[in-house]
């Protein structure tokens, strides 16, 4: 069985490190092998509008663009579905592949076998 990772990012732009942070450990777990779970949460929730990943820069950090690119063609990306009606946010807002879910499948999916889960 593949090693399960699930990563929550509460912060957006507001906290461009701790948010950069979660992106690029959840892309490294996956270029590790481990299957991945990102969800964006909080103001994390914004980054999967099309184009705005790209617009969060930090220095010395790989194009968070690029990272979500990785975690979405491998992984699973999550918008929280709270996090998205109180934005005003539809599945269709949202880069292809991005889904909207809750705290039950998040719940779900932290205490499946052998996952491990960090937040950010």
């Amino acid at each position: 069985m593949a090693r399960s990772l699930v990563v929550k990012v509460t912060a957006g732009a507001d906290d461009a490190e701790r948010c950069t942070q979660g992106f690029t450990v959840a892309a490294t777990a996956l270029a590790a092998g481990a299957q991945v779970s990102l969800w964006l949460t909080g103001e994390a929730t914004w980054l999967a509008l099309p184009g705005r990943a790209e617009q969060l820069e930090l220095p010395h950090s790989a194009p968070l663009g690029d990272l979500l690119g990785a975690l979405l063609a491998g992984g699973q990306v999550t918008v929280c579905s709270q996090c998205a009606v109180r934005r005003d946010l539809v599945v269709d807002d949202l880069l292809n592949g991005v889904r909207v879910a809750g705290a039950a499948v998040f719940v779900e999916e932290v205490l499946s076998e052998g996952a491990q889960a960090l937040v950010y």
